[in-house]
């Protein structure tokens, strides 16, 4: 029985394998006896995809990171959705120096959530400040207004558990969909995401979208910014900003992991207006590309 033939059939159908130059991947069989099954794959075994890496577990425990500012009233609504996730085992709630009583709410309603407040400003340092304080073997990037599906994440965790490194959320791929995005925001992403195609080599349907998953011990190959550098005032500092999906799936590239995306529908924000800044961080993705592009290169010839 294969990993899609385990999940529901609604979930089944999000399941679109490839590998990370958008090639089909074959699900992988996996044993009848839970004994014998075997673990997903390591990082360094992109050559050899079937040597199997001890450390991962066929039961991975999960950890959900969600950066919030201001979120306070969606996550009256968001962590009662994960906490009715049985394959969810922690709550990582990074709160972004919020004034509307975030991390009382979010004490509240899951008082077994762990809490921590980011160092700087930005999402990108809120998901590195989450990323660190996780103690499961999956990390899934969770989005605290409202828009992503709790109950998407079981697939996320089968595309690992089959076999990849990283499972790629898509609002693009057959399956997914989106009730918030604009046109403006349609547009800008698919001429985004040709240009990463174009620079790595890739075959992503969504670059900028924030709902991924990933074993823990990649975290290491993303080399975000160190956490405990102090935030010293001015523009948010590079990697720090809405760039972070855009840097993930670059280093994700540059490394060669497989990669699984999943089909995801977002759904529109229930309470509060967005963070995200249309053009100036539409902006700062393009130039983040061309430095990804530029470190992999340098990091290729060393």
């Amino acid at each position: 029985m294969t990993a899609r033939d385990q999940l529901p059939d609604r979930a089944a159908k999000r399941l679109a394998r490839r590998d990370v130059h958008g090639h089909e991947v074959p699900s992988p069989r996996r044993p009848s006896s839970p004994q014998s099954s075997p673990p997903a794959l390591e990082p360094s075994s992109r050559s050899s995809p079937d040597r199997p890496d001890p450390r991962r577990s066929a039961t991975p425990r999960v950890s959900v990171v969600v950066p919030a500012r201001n979120e306070a009233r969606n996550l009256e609504v968001v962590l009662p959705a994960l906490a009715a996730q049985p394959v969810v085992t922690e709550v990582v709630v990074v709160d972004g120096h919020s004034v509307d009583g975030t991390l009382d709410t979010a004490a509240r309603v899951m008082p077994d959530a762990t809490l921590v407040t980011q160092t700087r400003r930005g999402k990108g340092n809120a998901l590195a400040c989450g990323f660190a304080a996780v103690t499961g073997d999956v990390i899934v990037m969770f989005d605290a207004d409202g828009s992503a599906d709790a109950g998407e994440i079981p697939a996320f965790v089968a595309a690992l558990v089959a076999g990849a490194d990283v499972a790629k959320g898509s609002r693009f791929a057959p399956g997914g969909g989106s009730d918030d995005i604009t046109a403006l925001r349609r547009y800008g992403n698919a001429g985004l995401n040709a240009v990463a195609n174009g620079l790595f080599g890739t075959a992503f349907s969504d670059l900028c979208y924030g709902y991924n998953a990933f074993w823990t011990d990649v975290v290491a190959t993303l080399d975000l910014p160190p956490t405990a550098t102090a935030d010293t005032g001015g523009p948010i500092a590079w990697g720090d900003g809405f760039e972070i999906e855009t840097i993930l799936n670059c280093r994700v590239a540059a490394a060669g992991l497989r990669v699984t995306e999943v089909a995801s529908v977002e759904r529109a924000r229930m309470h509060g207006v967005t963070n995200l800044r249309t053009f100036a961080d539409g902006t700062r993705v393009l130039r983040t590309l061309a430095a990804e592009r530029r470190r992999a290169k340098f990091l290729r010839s060393r």
